[in-house]
């Protein structure tokens, strides 16, 4: 049994959201929508905004990122070293109406990645993330993972993998984790949309179902505690000497009930989950124990869970 960890931090932005941030440029640019001098606009406090300032500075194309008010300094300090514009909102959910009308009042482009991050990736091929776990993991022992772990925030890497899996006719199973409080896992387990709360897990949850998740091309949903993801990040942090963020502590909190669930059965094989962005951008927030005090988030009983899987491999 073999867990693998798709370390997207290695790209220049530092992180899973540069290719996005590239497909979307590259979107708006083949559509006509992105010209010499075009404003370029996100609804985003995070790594999607880091990644879209450095492609926009790579253009010489000003950039305004629209966030709430209440983001972190640590994320607005990201965005603006890539050449970005920090504008704010009172509200989380007012992000995208200021976005669009930031981008009428400029005569820009509002990029929309809740919207277009399903179209706007090529899942047939063009080094997408899917086409890129299956041809590393080729020369591995099982190079057709049993399943694929990822989390969704725009629904856009769900997508893309869900649907290479289908074209390339592999039978790998693609299951997405999510956060409590946010919309997708209860609108996928209802068959409805049904309205969630801002995620405390930053990059993955929404307070309600983007367009971009396609909820026909996902095998399994599943969702996992906050203070599981912190608790996981944790672990996966000390194993590797090097913190991963809170995001890759939910992949790998539901990459280990699969691995546990697939040992219970006897089978063997693989599981690909991502790691998303470093967690030395969390030093301030997950890794600070005054921080998580303040959350309300006690990772200690999901810590000992972790413990007791890797000492006897079963899952409570």
């Amino acid at each position: 049994m073999q867990l693998y960890l798709k370390d997207e931090t290695t790209h220049i932005t530092g992180s899973l959201k540069h290719r996005l941030a590239r497909s979307l440029f590259l979107y708006g640019l083949c559509n006509g929508w992105i010209t010499e001098g075009t404003t370029v606009i996100e609804a985003s406090s995070g790594s999607t905004a880091v990644s879209e300032a450095y492609f926009a500075a790579m253009l010489g194309l000003p950039f305004i990122a629209v966030m709430p008010a209440s983001t972190s300094a640590s994320k607005i300090r990201l965005i603006e070293s890539q050449g970005g514009r920090c504008h704010f909102v009172t509200e989380a959910s007012q992000v995208y109406a200021e976005a669009e009308r930031l981008a009428d009042e400029t005569g820009g482009h509002y990029l929309d990645q809740f919207t277009n991050a399903e179209r706007a990736t090529d899942w047939r091929g063009n080094n997408n993330i899917a086409e890129s776990i299956f041809q590393q993991m080729g020369s591995e022992a099982h190079p057709c993972p049993e399943w694929i772990v990822v989390g969704a925030g725009t629904g856009g890497t769900s997508a893309t993998i869900g649907r290479y899996i289908r074209y390339r006719r592999h039978q790998t199973r693609l299951c997405v984790v999510d956060p409590e409080n946010s919309a997708f896992f209860p609108s996928y387990a209802q068959g409805h949309a049904v309205a969630g709360a801002s995620s405390r897990i930053e990059g993955i949850g929404r307070p309600r179902v983007e367009p971009s998740f396609l909820p026909d091309v996902v095998d399994r949903m599943v969702q996992v505690p906050d203070a599981s993801s912190v608790a996981a990040a944790h672990h996966v942090s000390a194993v590797l000497g090097r913190r991963v963020g809170p995001s890759t502590g939910t992949n790998v909190w539901g990459a280990f009930a699969l691995i546990a669930e697939m040992i219970a059965d006897g089978r063997s094989g693989s599981v690909v989950t991502l790691i998303a962005d470093s967690g030395d951008r969390y030093s301030d927030t997950y890794f600070s124990d005054e921080w998580l005090a303040s959350a309300g988030l006690d990772p200690s009983a999901s810590a000992a869970t972790l413990v007791e899987f890797e000492r006897s491999g079963v899952w409570p």
